[in-house]
């Protein structure tokens, strides 16, 4: 199935002069080839997974990670029991040597368990690997996070932030799809998820067409690319991805930013408030709802609020961090009530 899908558009031979920010602005996804080929750390991998591994015990500062892990029948994918009661993984803190050396010990297992240090501050465990092995992002305030695993297979879901991630030792394929796939990807629950985000509900290496019939028309705008380590892939803001981990050991590096300030928060905020208070009034008051949404949110312009004076405009005004904290004290005062 994954040879029928669309080919993501890379460059070949990427260097950090393609890290445009016509490119990193936009909403187009992208592979860039050896972008980051020339990192110790990747050039210590293809050498050998003990090689990597040594390169990263040596920058160890002792800070104990969250690891999930399950048995073998998990098959590598975190994501919900059968009957939806829980999670078919745990979590526990352990030091990361010792989870390197938990991942070797199950190298060869034809069927191994699954381990993952998923979405770690890499300056909290792993101190100058960042100067070491790094891409410029310009001003950008980024997040820089690491994952280790072993073969895994990672729910398509989205990222409210734009995202570099580069393939720093094994092997890895993206699945990506459009934003406006959402109604074709059968999303499951907002506020009971394996990793923090909403994830589809199909397994993308076996999908259930009975179940999920309009996933073919997702499958049909599907993008998917397979990086070799030094490989880096832009992805964009609220783009669903899929992610495989192909090798025995794997090490994926990311760097997230928002284009927004930070004083705006995140939007899922937004939607949890409007289900609490929208979602269920009567139709007749839900469209009259979506006209103000769009009157003073997705369709604001100048207009909106030109008949207002400057100084008496509010929280109608510029976003600022004043206008956010009396959004939020609004909001606060409120919810409490």
């Amino acid at each position: 199935m994954m040879n029928e899908l669309k080919p993501i558009r890379e460059i070949k031979g990427a260097t950090s002069a393609d890290l445009t920010e016509e490119l990193l602005t936009g909403q187009e996804p992208l592979v860039l080839r050896g972008l980051a080929a020339d990192w110790p750390f990747v050039k210590a991998g293809r050498k050998s997974a003990a090689d990597a591994r040594a390169y990263l015990k040596g920058l160890y500062n002792g800070t104990e990670v969250i690891v999930s892990y399950a048995g073998p029948e998990a098959g590598g994918k975190p994501f919900y029991k059968d009957d939806m009661s829980g999670l078919n993984f745990d979590y526990k803190r352990i030091k990361l040597d010792m989870f390197l050396d938990l991942l070797e010990s199950h190298e060869a297992d034809e069927k191994p368990p699954f381990f993952y240090v998923g979405s770690t501050t890499i300056g909290d465990c792993l101190p100058g690997f960042g100067e070491q092995n790094s891409i410029p992002l310009g001003d950008r305030d980024c997040i820089e996070s690491i994952w280790i695993g072993n073969r895994t297979h990672i729910a398509a879901h989205y990222d409210l932030a734009d995202n570099v991630a580069c393939v720093a030792a094994g092997k890895r394929r993206f699945t990506l799809f459009p934003p406006d796939q959402l109604p074709n990807l059968y999303v499951g629950p907002l506020d009971f998820t394996p990793a923090g985000q909403p994830v589809s509900m199909v397994d993308l290496h076996n999908p259930a067409f009975d179940r999920f019939p309009r996933f073919r028309d997702a499958l049909a705008v599907a993008q998917v690319a397979e990086l070799e380590a030094g490989d880096a892939i832009f992805i964009p803001s609220m783009w669903w991805h899929a992610v495989d981990g192909l090798a025995a050991f794997n090490v994926l590096v990311n760097y997230w930013w928002r284009q927004s300030p930070s004083y705006m928060g995140p939007a899922n905020n937004a939607l949890q408030l409007a289900l609490l208070a929208i979602r269920d009034l009567p139709a007749d008051q839900k469209k009259i709802w979506q006209q103000i949404f769009n009157h003073y949110v997705f369709e604001n312009t100048e207009e909106t609020t030109a008949h207002i004076p400057e100084r008496g405009r509010g929280v109608l005004g510029p976003m600022t961090d004043d206008n956010a904290r009396r959004i939020r004290a609004f909001l606060l005062n409120g919810l409490n009530r």
